[in-house]
């Protein structure tokens, strides 16, 4: 793939990880969009703010009506909640889980009104191994990867390819309070880019990943 001739549209690309792949991908050449909920928070040259909290119905479709060019969608979006009472599960999951239901059924038809194109969803560790304080988070990746494989099955035969992303901690905010190894913004991403060239339905990004998600089989 030649990213230099693809639109591709980044939730949650104002900070953090959705930043690095929205500056990443516009090194590259791409035309770039970033979906986040205050435009005015997108400061970086070549990429465009477009108004989208994904868990609002009405923007995600609005920004489909208006980014027809996009061939690359890559779901990034993401929350955590302290505490993680009932509400802060529930906001968790109408992020993680609801938000990319939302931005995939609205963008699939474009994806395959372009050739296919490529969805990317950025899942977690999570996916595979539950954690006590973070058990809300847990749950919306591991659904999150469930839809996702789900979601490789349904869009195959229009071209689709689907990336599922899994790491452990990320050199981010989210992780700022957390004590181990950290893998920076910069080497996910390229992980990611090389997945999407490679054709590969999957990345793994870390040697804890790699080994949690080999302990499934046994």
């Amino acid at each position: 793939m030649s990213f230099d001739t693809a639109a591709v549209l980044v939730t949650g690309a104002n900070r953090g990880l959705g930043r690095a792949f929205a500056r990443e991908f516009a090194r590259r050449g791409a035309k770039v969009y970033a979906g986040v909920r205050n435009p005015a928070s997108v400061v970086d040259e070549g990429v465009i703010p477009v108004r989208l909290d994904v868990t609002d119905a009405a923007q995600v479709e609005a920004a489909a009506k208006e980014l027809g060019d996009v061939s690359i969608v890559v779901n990034n979006a993401g929350v955590l909640v302290e505490g993680e009472g009932l509400d802060g599960i529930q906001a968790e999951f109408d992020v993680n889980v609801y938000g990319i239901v939302r931005v995939t059924d609205a963008f699939a038809p474009i994806l395959k009104a372009n050739g296919g194109g490529t969805l990317v969803n950025v899942l977690s560790i999570l996916s595979f191994v539950g954690r006590a304080d973070w058990r809300g988070y847990a749950a919306s990746k591991a659904a999150a990867w469930s839809l996702t494989n789900s979601t490789r099955d349904a869009l195959r035969d229009q071209g689709t390819h689907v990336v599922a992303v899994h790491s452990a901690f990320i050199d981010t905010d989210m992780a700022a309070a957390q004590t181990g190894p950290k893998i920076s913004t910069e080497d996910l991403v390229a992980q990611v880019l090389r997945a999407v060239e490679n054709g590969d339905d999957e990345v793994l990004a870390d040697d804890r990943t790699r080994a949690v998600k080999a302990s499934l089989a046994s």
